[in-house]
């Protein structure tokens, strides 16, 4: 019989989850070892109901303090994941994790543009296509693929081309795993015998990529700058039930969930029912100090209604109290 819920095992404390260290992956195992046998937790593979837990971009990056692009919320939002994911570690089959996966040269980091004094943007500067056309952000390199790229994010209703703070750069340490949420994610792929997937997605150069399973431009100059990641919207379809949480609440995890729903309107709308996003597991990222406050760059404004979209979709929006019912 599977258990309601688990206790939270003893080496993990609250206070642990804003904090940077290496990860106690022995400590770990070792208790999830015996937790596995003194709560007589089964491998996943026998899972009737099958659940994935499907995390956003829960990065070092995001999701702490320091962080050059910390999200308001994030910690509070992780510590209620971690002690979910424990608590429901006998019920939840897979754990899968987006890694948003950048280089120090990419079009939305500051070193791509610079003004006619060679000034580089500040971080939250928004970059329209105009500004192109008219020179007064040039990009250091790839110019016709620059301005035909914020032509189309304006002409598809995408965001903004927006400047960010140099964040999860790949061999950082701002790329990893929040190291509380990572010693959970090891603690149930040795109790479950599960190995945990991570999928690593805005490696290329030339376009945002806030949703996992597609970039904000899929081509330039009759170029194929990425496409829908079709095998991994089918490794988490192929579950019974997605839970769904991470960062940020107005991006990444909006996009994808977009992403989500714009796929299966075409093909099984009824699929909607399988999601479940964990509301009180995500934040958005705050609106921009500008005065007057463009629609599009409010941000909370902008995750707040998405959601309600995805609740008149058929996906189902609860919180991590809410318990996971057979």
């Amino acid at each position: 019989m599977i258990p309601t819920t688990t206790p939270v095992p003893d080496y993990y404390h609250p206070s642990q989850v804003p904090e940077l260290y290496v990860e106690r992956a022995g400590l770990v195992a070792q208790h999830a070892e015996t937790y596995r046998v003194t709560h007589g937790i089964a491998p996943a593979n026998d899972d009737d109901l099958r659940i994935a837990a499907f995390g956003i971009d829960c990065q070092v990056g995001f999701c702490q303090p320091t962080a050059s692009l910390f999200v308001p919320g994030a910690v509070a939002d992780t510590r209620r994941t971690v002690e979910w994911l424990y608590a429901n570690v006998a019920k939840i089959t897979g754990l899968h994790f987006s890694m948003d996966t950048h280089r120090v040269f990419q079009v939305f980091h500051p070193a791509w543009w610079v003004d006619d004094d060679g000034n580089h943007p500040a971080p939250f500067t928004p970059i329209s296509y105009d500004d192109v056309v008219r020179g007064r952000w040039k990009p250091v390199a790839h110019p016709r693929e620059c301005l035909e790229y914020t032509k189309r994010l304006e002409e598809q209703g995408k965001y903004t081309l927006t400047i960010w703070p140099y964040h999860t750069l790949l061999g950082g340490t701002s790329h990893a795993l929040v190291p509380a949420l990572m010693e959970a994610a090891i603690f149930h792929s040795v109790a479950r015998r599960r190995q945990t997937h991570f999928e690593t997605k805005g490696t290329h150069a030339l376009t945002e990529n806030y949703s996992v399973l597609s970039p904000e431009v899929t081509e330039l100059r009759q170029r194929v700058v990425g496409g829908f990641n079709a095998p991994f919207f089918k490794l988490l379809m192929d579950y019974d039930r997605i839970y769904v949480f991470g960062q940020a609440k107005s991006h990444c995890v909006l996009s994808t969930l977009r992403d989500i729903e714009s796929h299966i309107t075409t093909t099984d709308p009824a699929l909607a029912d399988k999601i479940y996003i964990l509301e009180d597991a995500t934040s958005p990222v705050p609106a921009p100090p500008i005065d007057p406050l463009p629609a599009g760059l409010d941000f909370p404004a902008i995750a707040d209604a998405a959601f309600e979209d995805f609740k008149r979709a058929g996906m189902h929006i609860i919180t991590t109290e809410d318990a996971i019912a057979a």
